[in-house]
């Protein structure tokens, strides 16, 4: 991978970054700012569902910060792109799709299959 190729993907990344942040900051802003009494134990119920789901959301807000900071960090180690299994390059249109991968196309597909053998 060339350096231009190299600085598009840091400035996808850091992109990627600041929108999932700013999500995480106002799922937070949403979950401190319903202080709400219901008289009613079903709108309290559904509530506490959306409560629920918009944490799961977080999390998974939370766990992409990680990637995309993890995928950053490969970036200035000399290691982006490059399959963390098999030691081969990730093509380029890999990266574009998913780029927080640390596996080829190859080495993701046999760890797949691995977790559906063991019923992950």
């Amino acid at each position: 991978m060339d350096h231009n190729e190299l600085e598009g993907f840091r400035k996808l990344l850091s992109q990627m970054l600041e929108e999932a942040q700013l999500k995480g900051d106002s799922t937070l802003e949403e979950l401190t700012d319903s202080n709400e009494v219901f008289a009613d134990p079903a709108d309290r119920a559904t509530a506490e569902s959306d409560r629920a789901f918009t944490l799961r959301i977080r999390d998974r807000e939370r766990r992409l910060i990680r990637k995309i900071q993890a995928a950053l960090q490969r970036i200035d180690d000399g290691t982006y792109g490059i399959c963390e299994e098999c030691g081969e390059e990730i093509s380029i249109p890999r990266l574009h799709a998913r780029p927080v991968t640390r596996l080829c196309i190859n080495c993701k597909a046999r760890q797949e299959a691995d977790e559906h053998l063991r019923g992950d």
